[in-house]
């Protein structure tokens, strides 16, 4: 799921005919200040990051007036909140708040649904699944049916299921019902797997407002909303990355099978990185977790499963070597439908490559599945000679990670003894 950020999403409630508040995003400190002077009041001053609970984290200001407001801005922008750095400001009135509500739609796996369910809390501000442990009665759920989708009649429906503290006016049960009804148009709209208002609030003046909402959009549907700008279409917490947005282009362009990179941390700082490698999940994992007791550090998380072609491998190998890492892994138990002598003519291909820039790199493969004799065969006599420190196992240690961990220790180990050396030299 791809996620865009609250600015956007209060576009998309605007369309939708859902009131939000008067502001406007900025990008420095002079421009937040005269958003807060158009706005004529005091302001609220939002960092717009992919991070739940920012108000507790400092990243929810407020400021008085305009010169306030862009002293703020100013120590907001370059600041991190929750390690994602801020760069984008939103700046929107501050509202008198009543009472808060919470709306949700979500697309539920569950085999019972299968499809989008509505949830609404007489209880805002807070994350919902608190407030169902805390108190049951205040939250009520609603299976879409798809083809009905979601209109008055639903809307009233669910609402009526909800204890609310203090008497309801029908005007804002009205308002609660077709803020819901805009929601699941939007929902809709732009192919979301999740768009929430939390909160949705009632003002002192009787109206409700989206003080805050989150969407992420389904990652095959992203090309239908170039508005949003998104880059790379997958569920990340932070922006993607150059090397990310460059590795994405390989899975955008070849529908072959799947050629997955995502960075662990924007950063690399030190030793012990390990360009990580897996063909599918669960086996991959195990690796991975071995790895980890030895006090490697995972600099990125690949996957090339699903039958890719050679030279979609072989691009994916290469992002893993554009980091700067100290030894490469790659857990390659599929043992279904691939065949693995593709991955064997991209690892011959890469690795030679990589063979002239890193002489004794560690490089320890594990490949089981089919054709796995045969891509064993390729791999050692096209590996032959080159000045590597390659290892390479199958079928049988696929579930002895740590015999796999204790080998790129070793690996690892003499290779930096010998970097030592020569820098000593």
């Amino acid at each position: 799921m791809a996620r865009i950020y609250e600015y956007q999403g209060k576009e998309v409630l605007r369309k939708e005919e859902i009131l939000v508040p008067k502001g406007r995003c900025v990008t420095n400190a002079e421009e937040a200040r005269t958003t807060a002077q158009e706005i004529g009041k005091p302001v609220a001053i939002k960092a717009q990051v992919w991070a739940t609970g920012r108000f507790k984290a400092g990243g929810i200001k407020f400021a008085n007036t305009p010169e306030e407001a862009g002293k703020v801005a100013q120590k907001l922008f370059g600041s991190t909140i929750k390690g994602l750095p801020v760069e984008k400001l939103l700046v929107e009135e501050k509202l008198s708040i009543e009472r808060e509500f919470y709306i949700g739609i979500i697309v539920s796996n569950s085999y019972k649904v299968k499809g989008p369910v509505v949830i609404f809390s007489t209880e805002g501000g807070v994350g919902v699944e608190e407030v169902a442990a805390r108190n049951p009665e205040k939250v009520a759920t609603l299976t879409v049916d798809y083809l009905r989708s979601v209109g008055p009649e639903e809307a009233n429906q669910l609402l009526s299921q909800l204890s609310f503290d203090g008497t309801l006016s029908p005007d804002l049960f009205n308002e609660l019902s077709r803020t819901i009804c805009n929601l699941y148009k939007a929902f809709k709209e732009y192919d979301a797997r999740a768009a929430e208002i939390n909160p949705l609030v009632l003002t002192q003046d009787q109206h409700l407002y989206a003080a805050d909402c989150r969407f992420t959009i389904d990652d095959n549907s992203v090309f239908r909303h170039p508005e949003f700008g998104i880059k790379v279409p997958r569920d990340m917490d932070r922006p993607p990355t150059r090397l990310e947005e460059i590795a994405w282009a390989i899975e955008e362009d070849d529908y072959r099978g799947t050629g997955y990179f995502t960075q662990m941390f924007p950063k690399l700082e030190g030793k012990g990185w390990l360009g990580f490698h897996g063909i599918g999940g669960g086996g991959a994992m195990l690796g991975a977790s071995a790895f980890l007791a030895r006090g490697f550090k995972i600099a990125n998380y690949a996957d090339t499963s699903g039958d890719p072609t050679a030279s979609k491998v072989y691009l994916v190998i290469k992002s893993i070597f554009s980091q700067p890492i100290d030894g490469y892994v790659m857990m390659g138990a599929c043992l279904a439908n691939q065949e693995q002598w593709h991955h064997a003519h991209a690892i011959v291909k890469a690795l030679r490559e990589e063979a002239k820039r890193r002489p004794g790199f560690p490089v320890v493969i594990l490949l089981a599945g089919n054709k796995e004799q045969e891509a064993h065969e390729i791999i050692k006599i096209g590996l032959k000679d080159v000045p590597l420190r390659w290892e390479l196992y199958g079928r049988d240690y696929i579930y002895d990670t740590d015999f796999i961990a204790n080998r790129v220790e070793e690996l690892i180990k003499l290779y930096q003894d010998k970097k030592l050396k020569e820098e000593r030299k």
